[in-house]
Parts: structure tokens; sequence; C-alpha cells
């Protein structure tokens, strides 16, 4: 089995990389394109509540089993979401590097992509760019250098840094767009799976991105937050076009009667395998205050916990074993959440399970536990912790997360 919890390898240029990840995709095969349909958002720093940049994706993929891990490099230690049979960190799905840099992905299907050219290594760019990088610059100036068949990518790359710039790359083999978050109007730009530079009407995910506009035109006055994004956007069961009880409602459901919703087009899928919302800082802020949050497995079946380059390490609950242990809770709760069988029954979830009339559904109690990390997190960060208390201060979160998670739908112990 291919693990470590901390992965050393040599700094070598582009080329080699691309060689050392050809012999790697040997032994743990990449998730391709066509596996990979996520939502995205970048957010400048003047349209935060607290003046940071927000980069967010919920991760739609083939590859459900997800891992956090913490890779020390030179010149910058990252972290990464990867696919749990790949935990080396040399393919990454997004993360952050000690320089408070932050980088995730959604592929885009109406960029241009010629036969025989490099393709599916958008994972093995990104993790390079977290060891290679320190400013939204330096990424650019990284795609320039790399840029040709070999490169691999068709896909919008989200990045921002510790000097508070955040961006969109609409990039493929022969070129890029960049796109400033800042120069958006609403100093935001919402993203699923195609590009704004590329054919249009043509690429995926349009309905996501509809609903995605919808959430965030009616976000909360003063800024958006890292709790909108976690408990409101990257949860959602919304349809821009189907109507169907809204979640404030789901309260007065009865609780043994099911209320299906298709949730196949919707934000929070099937195929979401995890989430990451990086926390930047304002310019001239501790780069080392950045936040990685991460949620594994599908949102409305489980919580994210706050994690830091700076720590040096990722809880044991977020990258043990063959499946992280969170992860597989989450997924405990997703088979309980979408009971039938079958590839289109799956797309159906029951939601009395999440809240109904009688109290029993585990969503309310798992958003009031988010909800306290969320506010003990922001204090935490209010002082100039260490590397000591931040890895504690993670490690208590994912062992609180990986507690209640356990519990639901778990008969009592003789004791209560």
């Amino acid at each position: 089995m291919l693990f470590a919890l901390v992965v050393r390898y040599d700094c070598s240029p582009m080329k080699k990389q691309l060689l050392a990840a050809f012999i790697l995709l040997a032994i743990v095969p990449v998730v391709a394109s066509n596996g990979e349909e996520c939502t995205t958002a970048i957010i400048a720093g003047n349209a935060t509540v607290d003046g940071a940049p927000i980069l967010w994706k919920n991760r739609d993929t083939d590859v459900l089993s997800n891992k956090v891990v913490f890779v020390s490099e030179k010149p910058y230690s990252y972290l990464g979401v990867v696919n749990a049979k790949a935990p080396a960190g040399r393919i990454v799905w997004g993360g952050l590097n000690e320089a408070g840099f932050g980088i995730i992905n959604s592929v885009a299907y109406n960029l241009p992509q010629k036969t025989g050219e490099g393709e599916d290594l958008e994972g093995l760019l990104m993790a390079d760019a977290l060891r290679t990088c320190a400013t939204v610059t330096d990424f650019e100036n990284y795609l320039k250098r790399n840029l040709g068949p070999d490169l691999g990518a068709r896909t919008n790359f989200g990045v921002m840094d510790a000097e508070g710039e955040s961006a969109i790359f609409e990039v493929h083999n022969h070129g890029y767009t960049r796109l400033n978050a800042r120069d958006s109007g609403r100093n935001l730009l919402l993203n699923t799976n195609f590009s704004r530079s590329g054919t249009p009407d043509q690429g995926a995910g349009y309905l996501r991105f509809d609903r995605e506009e919808q959430l965030f035109a009616a976000s909360p006055q003063g800024g958006v937050s890292v709790e909108f994004i976690l408990q409101t956007a990257a949860r959602d069961l919304g349809h821009p076009l189907v109507q169907h009880l809204p979640a404030a409602a789901w309260k007065e459901l009865p609780e043994d009667r099911p209320y299906w919703v298709h949730a196949n087009y919707t934000i929070n899928r099937a195929s979401t395998a995890s989430v990451l919302v990086i926390q930047g800082v304002r310019k001239g802020d501790d780069p080392r205050k950045a936040v990685l949050w991460v949620l594994l497995g599908e949102p409305v079946c489980s919580i994210a916990v706050p994690l830091w380059v700076a720590a040096g390490e990722t809880p044991a609950e977020m990258r043990e074993g063959d499946e992280a242990p969170i992860s597989r809770e989450a997924a405990r709760l997703k088979d309980l959440l979408r009971p039938l069988k079958g590839r289109d029954r799956k797309e159906y979830v029951n939601v009395v399970r999440l809240d109904n009339r009688a109290g029993t559904g585990w969503l309310p109690a798992n958003l009031q536990l988010e909800r306290d990390i969320l506010r003990e997190t922001e204090l935490l960060l209010r002082g100039n912790p260490t590397r000591e208390q931040m890895a504690e201060f993670q490690k208590t979160a994912a062992a609180r997360v990986l507690a209640r998670l356990k519990a639901i739908d778990q008969p009592p112990s003789s004791s209560e």
C-alpha cells in the first residue's frame, strides 16, 4: 500500500515531474476528466466578511474516497486533498501551501483539446504549483513556462495568495485566459464545468452554475463567509428549475414518510467526494493563519474540519488507513440517505433522514457542531497560535467530527 504521513521528493523541473507522474499512474490510475464535475467559487477579499479571499470547491468525481495529506517539500510544503489510493501527495485535487498560496480546479469541457496531446494531468499540475508557487503571478509564470502539448490541462484553475490576489485561469494546452475576481463586478467568480472563454453553450454544469448564482445573490449582507459556503452553498439540494420544499421546511416533514429529492443536478450530489474551502489572509497578515477547511464525503453526510500547513501534519481521522475514518462514516450515512439501489435510483435522497418533525434527522446537530468549530477557530486565529496549538486544535476538531458521525443512528451504550 502506498502511504506516507509526510512525503518528500526531489525538487525537479516540470518534465521530471511529468515522468514521475506517468510512473505513478502505472500503479495508481488518476481519475479521467469524465469523472470530474465540480462546483467552485473564487471570491476576492473585498467581497468577504473579513477582507480575505476565499476559494471553494465541491469535488465531484468517480473516486469517492478522499483523504487530506501533508507534504513536506522545498521551497513550499503543502496540504492537499487526494484520492485515498494515491496518498503520496504528488497528485492533488486542491490545496494550500505554507506561503498562503491556494489552488482548486474544475474541468472545463468547452475548452479546446487536441487528439494525441497530454490530458487529465490537472492533479499533477496542482501539486507541482503548490510546491513551487507563492503568488498568483508565480502561477501565471508557471503556466507560461509549461504551455504546450504535454501540459495536459483543460480546466479552470482557481488560485489565491497571501497578497490578497484571487483569479481564475481558464487553461488548455496552448493558452489561457486570466480573470481576476476583483474585476468581475461582484468581486467573485462562480464556476462549474465550462469556461467563459470557451465555446458558448458547450461544456457542462450549467444547472449547477445557475443554482450557484441564485444562492450567492441571496447570500447574507456584509460579505461572503466560510460559514455560508459550508453550511448553505456546499450542501445545497435545490434546483434552479424544479421546485420542491426548501431546506428550512424539512423540519415540518413527518418522520415516517419519505420525501424524495432528485439530487443529480444539484450542488450536493452523489458524486461529491469532498469539499474544500480555502480561507486566505489579508495582505500583510501572517500566511500561517490561512485555513484549509475540508469536508470528506457527501456534504450533507459529513462535517468540515480546519487544517493548517503550519501544523505539519493532518489528523489521523482524515488520512489514516485504506479509507479515512471520517470518509468511511460519511459513506455509511450516505447509504442511509440514498437507500435505493441502481444508478438512477441512487440519484434520489430521502431528506427526512436529514431533518423532520420528530427531530431525528442528523443535519441540524451536524451543522451546530460545525458552527461551534467555526467560532472556536475564529477565536484561535485572533491570537498568535503556535504550531503545536494548531496541530492540537485540528486533531481535536477531527476527533469531535468523527465521534459525532459515528453516533448517528447508533444504539445508546449500556451506560446511557
